[in-house]
């Protein structure tokens, strides 16, 4: 081959490797405050399969069963299959009817349908059995609140607030109370409270943000801090987006509507945010909660 065609294969090559495209290695970059929802727990499958074959044992007692229908219940409930908790719960109560988180659970369910008097003689149960059951207190305030009886209300958050005021989610709950009846004083009345918060709890960061110490940004970025655990990051945007869009629903409810639909992504059903997201859409869009199904 003479020197010139070398020369000329030399260069061939060249543009041939030029015309190659680069390869870029696709690097990941995850968004921190996308939620991933929550698959149900292996644990929580296996121990609903153990419990039912327990339950078709004839030795098990009235109030053995009565134990198992509810910690059932419970399980259901928690991976969304609200329809079989409540029948869970029902069959408890038959066999038990001095269990009162069974009552409780079953108000609940009366709330997210709007059954408010039902959920009431619920929750009324649940206190004249346990007078100190401080969540009964939550959850009938709840039903009060989205019954519009604001003073009843206010009267039950004040009982759940009192019995662990470091807890912020209690301030938070007695604070939308309060804005229904006067927003000044309700600003005040958290104002004051947020004294008493946990500071190491990371909710508290919720609190300040309704007191406009921190900014929504600031908010989030402190809800993704959770070093990677997947579990805890689902349970605190369930819980910061719900409280971000009850902020927002005044004054931006196309905002408001995205972050509920956030919460419910979470798949962190057993969450106070979770379970009354969809209620708050729902009223968003102008419908009754008597209209709406459980899930």
């Amino acid at each position: 081959m003479t020197k010139s065609a070398v020369l000329l294969a030399a260069l061939l090559a060249l543009g041939a490797c030029a015309q190659k495209p680069s390869t870029e290695v696709a690097v990941l970059v995850e968004n921190p405050l996308a939620p991933e929802p929550v698959p149900a727990s292996y644990r929580t499958e296996i121990a609903i399969a153990r419990i039912s074959e327990l339950l078709t044992k004839a030795e098990t007692t009235d109030e053995q069963r009565a134990r198992l229908f509810y910690d059932r219940g419970v399980m259901y409930d928690s991976v969304g299959l609200r329809s079989l908790a409540r029948f869970d719960f029902l069959r408890a109560l038959r066999l038990q009817p001095d269990m009162a988180d069974a009552y409780n659970f079953i108000g609940i369910h009366h709330t997210l349908v709007g059954n408010y008097t039902e959920a009431y003689e619920s929750f009324d149960a649940a206190l004249e059995l346990a007078p100190d059951y401080d969540y009964a207190y939550l959850n009938r305030g709840i039903a009060l609140l989205y019954d519009s009886k604001t003073d009843l209300a206010i009267g039950d958050f004040e009982q759940f607030y009192q019995a662990k005021p470091e807890d912020p989610y209690r301030s938070l709950w007695l604070y939308f109370a309060d804005a229904k009846l006067s927003a000044p004083e309700a600003q005040a009345r958290l104002t004051l409270n947020q004294g008493k918060l946990d500071q190491k709890h990371w909710a508290s960061n919720i609190v300040a943000f309704y007191l406009g110490k921190i900014s929504e940004q600031e908010l989030l970025d402190t809800a993704a801090n959770v070093n990677s655990d997947p579990q805890q990051l689902a349970e605190r945007l369930c819980e910061v987006y719900f409280y971000l869009a009850k902020w927002h629903q005044q004054q931006n409810p196309t905002k408001a509507m995205d972050y509920y639909k956030k919460v419910l992504s979470t798949n962190v059903y057993e969450f106070v945010e979770h379970r009354y997201a969809r209620i708050e859409m729902n009223r968003l869009r102008g419908l009754d909660a008597s209209a709406i199904s459980a899930e």
